[in-house]
């Protein structure tokens, strides 16, 4: 008996032993962080565009956030970090360097940062995700594999800015042979900041304006574009624009505005840029912005699901990264759009690679094989938010629609019409760029089936 009751108290301790070593081992192994796919953010909450970049950079994380609570892409949660560029172009090459070791897909946020960028991702198998920016030709995927303009680049939205105006003009918006009758003899003036960005759309207005008999002339605005007076004189007075283009950025796209009401020129004759189209471009200018106009490719406001969601979820918890009066607003928005078109593309490749952290390659290959369609809008909460979109090889852009809105004088309001660009027209102009850019660099233009 004493010899069953010395090895039964010998178990006891080697079992409890065996707890108390296990124990902390496990607990340690159970904090034991799970993998995550990394997303650097090149932000800027600083300086004349801090609008734009607090916005955009808040509105991504903060679906990313969603993302998280609901468990994560098939498990796989984000985790990202911010850099300010502060919209300098070295700051944004610095920023992306700190990140580049763990980046698979950019976003440059900046038409200078993009172009420099361009030849560091496709050497370092990052994709340069430039939505509505930077490189137009950079659409053609045959050159430019690691680059995507998704959804609209920006001659594309000139186009469809060029229809726009011909609706307003009387055209039915359907009958591309008779669009002519109602742009011939108009006189657009096309009012630019003078950097890079600005200067980007004037090839194809000036080829448009050839094929359809309206003039355009170019009004270059001097950085930082806060004093206008001259090229509104020179618009109004002289040249008697019928309609104005508003290309500015920043601080510089509520001066128009400003002038237009001092010279007594209609802003509902106006028509921005879709970097011109947010609350902070028009509140500035006050009861002069009632009744302009601008382009965008997203939803504006609060009122879609997925909206409603990330309120719930992650501003109803405090993790928001952006004060809650600016949800919903154009800039944030446009960054809701950014984390859902990373996040579809993330999953498309995991269809193909696997649930697991992507590398670069295999997130390129998810951005190229996006298809957003009807159905996977409604079921994530962004139906009539975004219109669907799907890529190719070729084709990086997606060419999709452009959606017009109007300020009201409190809010943006769209207007229901949403624009088809001329994609063939554009897509010929995009392939000559890129051809010309592939030669000039050497680079063999991959075959698309």
């Amino acid at each position: 008996m004493g010899r069953k009751l010395v090895f039964g108290l010998f178990a006891i301790v080697i079992a409890a032993s065996f707890v108390l070593v296990s124990g902390p081992a496990i607990a340690a192994e159970e904090k034991k962080e799970a993998p995550t796919q990394f997303a650097g953010i090149l932000a800027y909450r600083t300086g004349p565009f801090a609008a734009g970049g607090s916005g955009f950079s808040s509105g991504m994380e903060d679906y990313m956030e969603l993302i998280n609570v609901n468990g994560g892409m098939n498990g796989i949660k984000y985790s990202f970090e911010e850099c300010e560029t502060a919209y300098n172009t070295a700051r944004g090459v610095e920023c992306y360097n700190r990140f580049k070791d763990k980046l698979t897909f950019v976003h440059p946020l900046s038409t200078g940062i993009t172009y420099a960028l361009i030849p560091k991702g496709t050497e370092d198998h990052i994709s340069v995700i430039s939505s509505g920016y930077g490189r137009a030709d950079a659409s053609d995927g045959r050159v430019f594999p690691w680059v995507f303009t998704l959804p609209t680049n920006y001659w594309s939205q000139n186009t469809a800015k060029i229809k726009f105006i011909a609706i307003k003009q009387g055209w039915d918006g359907k009958d591309m042979a008779t669009i002519g009758k109602y742009l011939k003899g108009l006189k657009i003036a096309n009012l630019h900041i003078d950097v890079p960005y600005g200067q980007e759309t004037k090839p194809i207005l000036d080829a448009l304006a050839k094929k359809y008999g309206f003039t355009v002339r170019h009004f270059p605005v001097p950085w930082p574009g806060i004093d206008q007076k001259a090229q509104w004189m020179d618009i109004v007075r002289r040249y008697k624009a019928d309609w104005v283009i508003n290309r500015n950025w920043g601080v510089s796209c509520t001066v128009p505005l400003k002038e237009a009401a001092r010279l007594k020129f209609p802003s509902n004759r106006v028509l921005g840029v879709w970097w011109c189209g947010s609350e902070e471009d028009v509140l500035p200018a006050g009861p002069a912005a009632k009744g302009y106009y601008s382009a965008n490719w997203h939803g504006v406001g609060r009122d879609f699901p997925v909206i409603k969601e990330i309120v719930d979820k992650v501003h109803g918890v405090m993790k928001g990264h952006i004060s809650f009066t600016r949800v919903g607003s154009v800039y944030y928005n446009r960054g809701v759009y950014a984390g859902i078109v990373n996040t579809e593309a993330i999953l498309t490749a995991q269809k193909k690679f696997g649930v697991k952290v992507l590398n670069g390659d295999e997130v390129r290959w998810g951005f190229e094989n996006l298809n957003i369609t009807k159905e996977r809008l409604k079921e994530i909460g962004a139906e009539k938010f975004m219109q669907p979109i799907k890529l190719s090889c070729a084709d990086h852009e997606g060419g999709g629609p452009v959606f017009f809105q109007q300020w009201d004088g409190e809010k943006w309001v769209m207007t229901g019409i949403v624009v088809e660009p001329m994609t063939k027209f554009v897509r010929e102009k995009i392939e000559a760029s890129a051809d010309k850019y592939a030669k000039e660099n050497k680079i063999k233009i991959r075959e698309c089936k």
